[in-house]
């Protein structure tokens, strides 16, 4: 456990460019809770959380933005983000979703490049931002935390095509069963579930329709038993059937 006095973080800034206010509390991070820092030492651990700065950014806020400078590895505390990109015609793709105990900005600490994507926040959130040649030498020292970071890489890679191919389907509704589809994990005891259902404007910016288009392919799907609403998450209970939709829209339409 390593106490962090929050601190500002100067080279990431509000969409006015502005640099966001520092907390004012003092926040007890639990660093081994942290999936990337969970094991290490903690000698490692205390000169990390030395190190951190902490930062709350708005609903709606960029924590960052795609081309600016990458001087820190990002953990998210609490809250949720989305790491969004933009096509050539300027329109916002959503990416992936970020929860409480994730981290990003990696790829920039590692090659010194620019941010690959913005990230922006989908609810009120806590980061803890670790400068970069700190997080370098966190890598670079410790095998086991470039170990989960490379196995990390590896799964943002398959995601990422997997969303690339689910853009590349022509027809809305189908994107949106694919998207769908992707989410819906099985739970213990064998329940289908997608847990945390992004809303229907976050699922839209992932395929690329409208909220209307999402609104309808989810009605569908619910009027036909394939899906059913609890809460935050959708119940699969006809997985089969959402799987088929993918490729045929029509059959559950009908």
């Amino acid at each position: 456990m390593s106490k962090v006095a929050a601190s500002p973080a100067p080279t990431e800034s509000t969409p006015t460019g502005q640099p966001a206010a520092p907390a004012r509390q003092v926040v007890t991070v639990h660093l081994q809770k942290i999936p990337l820092l969970a094991g290490i030492a903690t000698e490692t651990l205390n000169q990390v959380g030395t190190a951190l700065l902490l930062r709350t950014v708005e609903r709606g806020q960029h924590v960052l933005h795609k081309g600016s400078a990458g001087d820190h590895l990002i953990f998210l505390l609490s809250g949720r983000l989305q790491a969004v990109d933009l096509t050539e015609d300027g329109r916002e793709i959503g990416l992936s979703f970020l929860t409480p105990g994730d981290y990003f900005g990696e790829l920039a600490v590692i090659d010194g490049l620019p941010r690959s994507a913005s990230v922006v926040a989908c609810e009120t959130s806590l980061l803890a931002l670790l400068p970069r040649a700190q997080a370098l030498v966190l890598i670079y020292q410790n095998p086991l935390v470039a170990e989960r970071l490379l196995k990390r890489m590896a799964t943002t890679i398959r995601t990422a095509a997997n969303y690339r191919t689910i853009l590349g389907i022509p027809n809305a509704f189908q994107r949106v069963f694919a998207l769908l589809n992707q989410f819906a994990k099985t739970a213990p005891g064998g329940l289908v579930v997608i847990e945390n259902m992004p809303t229907q404007q976050e699922i839209s910016i992932m395929v690329n329709t409208s909220r209307e288009t999402v609104s309808r392919a989810i009605h569908i799907l619910i009027q036909k038993g394939v899906v059913e609403k609890d809460m935050r998450r959708l119940i699969v209970r006809q997985p089969e059937t959402l799987r088929k939709s993918v490729t045929n829209a029509a059959g559950v339409a009908e």
